[in-house]
């Protein structure tokens, strides 16, 4: 693929029918709980691959350990991260682990693609549909939930959406005419939205009020509940961003806000668009469409 537009994993073209998708990602814990904490690190590094339009085969460990760490709950990271591995149909073949300060964890995955469809972030179209496979504000709700603000069940649902896969809505994208497509993660929906624009050449109009919200974001927001992530993404992709009158501090947040294990957001035409969305509404999986693609440049909010 190069190293011209930012994609989600590297692709290694084996022959005419098999490339290989290749991605690594980790993280240090913000969850109490080990076991979660794992299944959330394995499926934010494996939802590149389905973001390339491919399937997991298999991931190796990647963790850094203090030495004072429990045995069982360094056990227990490494079982919820192979759970998740399982579920996605591969399996765990090994790893490396070093001593470190903070806990980290995550996986390098290896997947398999046909080589027909790779998706990418830069091919989008004037005329396509954006459509949005999981809600935003994991980001604000981690706060939340680190700074113990955050009631049980806000907690539980943004936990229960980071634990989700995206191999149901990638899959329903397989035989469709998918122009462009990535995953929503640090970058936040404005950010990923903003590369789009730039390798397509294209503008991309997002309609803000059909963004879909965890719940508990807006509360949480208005409490002031911000992170770094979303600050750092504001002042870097900002100038991108198109809209009269300026963002206010809550649609910052639902741009910016940086997404863990984020849905897909997939740019296609209007007939592909109504076909992806009966087959996730058929599989029971949620998607929203928030705005389209047009010609210009840059991210424009529609109000």
């Amino acid at each position: 693929m190069g190293l011209a537009a930012p994609d989600d994993a590297a692709i290694y073209k084996l022959n005419d029918e098999q490339a290989i998708v290749q991605t690594v990602d980790f993280f240090a814990p913000f969850l109490d709980d080990p076991y979660i904490y794992g299944g959330i690190a394995a499926a934010n590094a494996m939802n590149d691959v389905y973001a390339m339009g491919g399937e997991v085969l298999f991931a190796l460990n990647v963790a850094g350990f203090p030495e004072d760490l429990p045995t069982e709950m360094a056990a227990q990271i490494l079982a919820g991260g192979a759970a998740k591995v399982r579920e996605a149909g591969g399996v765990v073949a090994g790893g490396h682990t070093v001593i470190d300060h903070e806990p980290k964890y995550g996986l390098c995955v290896t997947g398999l693609v046909h080589p027909e469809r790779v998706r990418t972030n830069s091919g989008a179209r004037p005329g396509d549909m954006l459509v949005l496979t999981k809600r935003l504000g994991t980001g604000v709700l981690i706060n939340a939930i680190q700074q113990e603000v955050a009631s049980p069940a806000h907690a539980e649902a943004a936990i229960a959406q980071m634990l989700q896969l995206n191999a149901i809505a990638a899959r329903a994208t397989h035989d469709l005419d998918v122009h462009a497509m990535t995953d929503v993660t640090g970058f936040g929906l404005g950010g990923h939205l903003i590369e789009i624009a730039r390798g397509s050449k294209v503008q991309l109009r997002v309609r803000i009020e059909d963004a879909p919200l965890i719940d508990g974001f807006r509360e949480y927001v208005r409490r002031g509940l911000t992170t770094r992530g979303q600050r750092d993404n504001r002042a870097h992709f900002g100038a991108d961003v198109q809209a009269e009158p300026p963002l206010n501090d809550e649609e910052a947040a639902i741009l910016f806000d940086p997404q863990t294990a984020g849905g897909l957001v997939v740019s296609l035409g209007e007939a592909a668009a109504a076909a992806l969305e009966a087959r996730l509404k058929a599989a029971g999986a949620p998607c929203w469409r928030i705005g389209e693609v047009a010609e210009g440049s840059g991210l424009a909010v529609v109000r």
